[in-house]
């Protein structure tokens, strides 16, 4: 089976996934609720009011080291087919979490953004929660776009 990278190497692909990864990133933020979620949602407004495009870029530049760290449960779970991938995927929400996370993880401690720093670096502690929750919706996308 091609690597996950080589499924969506093709510009076209990327730009599509892209966008609806951004997509999903608004969805997941606007489900946010109580406190944290008042935290998360101003933060989102703070960082689309200073550059609109900021989320669709970051996605952009983080998206190659994203797809190689989730290569290997990607590969795990599309054995079990287009019938199975997204159970195996779901129950697999803490590693693809952290895959995901290590990428942005490093991204934050080199950025010269410093609101977008602060930032990240209050809403870190809750992050992996919030990333896991993602998880089903990342599976979605990826089986709209990915051989399984």
């Amino acid at each position: 089976m091609p690597t996950l990278a080589e499924q969506l190497q093709s510009p076209e692909k990327r730009s599509q996934v892209v966008r609806e990864l951004a997509t999903l990133v608004d969805s997941e933020v606007s489900k946010k609720g109580g406190l944290s979620g008042l935290a998360i949602k101003g933060a989102y407004a703070v960082v689309k009011a200073i550059k609109p495009t900021f989320i669709t870029e970051v996605i952009e530049g983080i998206f190659d080291d994203c797809v190689k760290n989730i290569e290997a449960v990607y590969q795990d779970c599309a054995t079990a087919g287009q019938g199975g991938f997204l159970a195996r995927w779901n129950g697999k929400a803490s590693p693809v979490a952290d895959g995901l996370l290590k990428v942005t993880d490093d991204r934050a401690t080199r950025t010269r953004h410093q609101t977008v720093k602060k930032t990240y670096e209050k809403l870190r502690p809750t992050a992996k929660k919030h990333v896991e929750d993602a998880v089903p919706g990342l599976g979605q996308v990826l089986l709209r776009h990915a051989s399984i």
